[in-house]
């Protein structure tokens, strides 16, 4: 199921507090260095999923 599994991609990171979406957004600031200034929009929610993704694996959400 393709597009079911590209939905959830889309929708499961969503938060659903303003607390958490805060911490996403200076966890984004954290990532968006110098380095990685010339990364595309689409790379930069790329990154920031598969973080997501690993801090959970890791129980520090």
């Amino acid at each position: 199921f393709p597009l079911i599994y590209h939905v959830t991609l889309d929708i499961l990171p969503v938060q659903a507090s303003a607390v958490p979406c805060e911490r996403v957004f200076s966890l984004r600031k954290e990532m968006d260095t110098l380095r990685r200034i010339n990364l595309s929009p689409e790379v930069m929610g790329g990154l920031q999923i598969l973080k997501h993704l690993y801090l959970r694996q890791r129980g520090e959400r």
